[in-house]
């Protein structure tokens, strides 16, 4: 089997092996919830992040892609509950929801008028949003950067009366934006940052959603697992560090490929960075194991990527190593942060390693060591393209779709544009920045095969017709409209 017929292989179940293991996982863990999850992060009086948050009035995602893709209008108690959220972040609690079908006539009427009045601020919104959300939120971030706190004040609330967590993308942007700038000011974006940390299973919930419905992930895990596959072709010793290793559903058509080479499957090493103490991924790994008769040993280190020594990789001679940073290495410190540069410090280490190739996947976004306000200003740019990517996958009242954006993407733009120094740890760098710093490390590029690159296009045509890919000097770039969002490179 050549490496074309390898990743043909494992690209024909790409889709069937990740939902097997990876819906099923997230349908588990949400009814492992507790009954009510609560957060209140006590902002601003007017912040989506200060109302408390309860993980049980939203529906469990869906176990089907059918389900996951309806872009139906919600039904009409969901409206009713939606009027009730407008500046919120979740819904009400089941027991609200309850206590609502049953008042009294009066009270129904009373709710009937004030929903008509919330209808008619909804709609004043809609006839402002776009370019006036924007005008303002640009503006709001060049009073808080001249230090104008006054002007900021009004202009804040200017802005609060045209952005909504549940209208049109930019509004719904808006909303995490303009409380980002009010954390800034209030010194609080660290302590939001951290308390907006959704836990594991939650967290993989949303994850799998957003999986299902943008092909980012996919095409990540594509491109990596393409540029693997070529590389260790002939070995019959495999050993892969993945340094987001998450719940390794990444490996999972790899290893399901990798079993099927027609001299027999290779014996395969995963060495994984690990929050916890990996169990999860540890089951997941054996299942696939046990499943397609492949050799898999895993081993988890519980360390940050800065902290990792060569010690603790176990690297052995004889074995094809591979080396995956997918979408983590924008976490870890540059020269801007720590004089010692952890960032061009661990891109060395990996290069004394020897490494047969390495997988780079990031954000294509420009927001580590630029001026605030140019920061400010690629963030929003940057978010607004993902936002509107969503809105084609989910209709607007879908409380998955407001769990998505707050638990994968609100958390990340809070930081970006709250938080200075070492608190801010979302430092996106363009493809050009990480060619010059895997170039300085000792690495060239180890170009995507162009057969993977057809694959993940043909890919994104089932998605929509505004998503596009691009190459570049042997990486490629997926992006939304005329705007990259993410990169995918190799190298050895």
């Amino acid at each position: 089997m050549d490496s074309r017929q390898l990743f043909r292989h494992s690209l024909s179940s790409e889709v069937i092996s990740f939902k097997a293991a990876a819906t099923a996982a997230g349908a588990s863990a949400w009814s492992q919830l507790p009954a009510s999850v609560k957060l209140n992060l006590g902002n601003s009086p007017d912040s989506p992040f200060s109302t408390p948050l309860d993980c049980d009035a939203f529906p469990a995602p869906s176990t089907t892609t059918q389900d996951r893709h309806s872009i139906s209008p919600p039904e009409p108690t969901d409206s009713k509950a939606l009027r009730q959220i407008e500046t919120m972040l979740m819904a009400p609690d089941n027991e609200a929801a309850a206590a609502a079908t049953t008042t009294t006539s009066s009270r129904r009427h009373d709710a009937d008028a004030d929903a008509d009045a919330d209808d008619n601020l909804r709609s004043r919104k809609r006839q402002r949003a776009g370019p006036e959300v924007k005008r303002l939120l640009l503006s709001c971030a060049e009073a808080l950067a001249e230090d104008r706190a006054a002007k900021f004040k009004g202009l804040a609330q200017e802005t609060r009366e045209v952005v909504s967590i549940t209208g049109e993308p930019l509004q719904r942007l808006g909303a995490y934006m303009l409380e980002g700038l009010v954390a800034r000011q209030e010194a609080s974006g660290a302590t939001i940052y951290r308390a907006l940390r959704c836990e594991g299973r939650d967290l993989l919930s949303h994850m799998q959603i957003l999986y299902d419905i943008c092909p980012y992930f996919k095409f990540g895990y594509m491109a990596a697992n393409g540029a693997i596959a070529e590389a260790v072709r002939h070995d019959d010793r495999v050993h892969i560090v993945d340094f987001q290793i998450a719940q390794g559903t990444q490996w999972v058509t790899l290893l399901q490929a990798l079993a099927a080479r027609p001299g027999g499957p290779p014996r395969v090493r995963i060495t994984g960075l690990v929050d916890d103490d990996g169990g999860p991924v540890a089951e997941r790994l054996a299942a696939v194991s046990r499943r397609f008769r492949i050799p898999v040993e895993f081993r988890p280190v519980g360390a940050a990527a800065q902290d990792v020594t060569p010690a603790m990789l176990d690297v052995r001679e004889g074995e094809a190593l591979a080396v995956s940073f997918t979408l983590q290495l924008h976490h870890t410190p540059d020269e801007s942060v720590e004089v010692g540069n952890p960032r061009d410090g661990l891109l060395r280490m990996v290069k004394g390693l020897g490494p047969r190739v390495v997988t780079l996947v990031e954000q294509e976004s420009n927001t580590n060591t630029t001026p605030f306000l140019t920061r400010f200003a690629e963030a929003l740019d940057y978010y607004a393209a993902m936002f509107e990517s969503i809105e084609v996958a989910l209709p607007r009242g879908s409380g998955e779709r407001i769990g998505v954006e707050q638990q994968c993407l609100a958390r990340d733009i809070v930081n970006v544009v709250a938080c200075e120094g070492r608190e801010r740890v979302e430092r996106h760098e363009l493809l050009g920045k990480w060619r010059s710093r895997l170039g300085m490390a000792g690495f060239r590029p180890y170009p995507l095969s162009r057969y993977v690159n057809e694959v993940i296009r043909g890919l994104l045509g089932a998605y929509s017709g505004n998503y596009r890919l691009r190459e570049e000097d042997g990486a490629v770039l997926l992006g939304w409209k005329q705007r990259d969002l993410i990169s995918a490179s190799a190298w050895h």
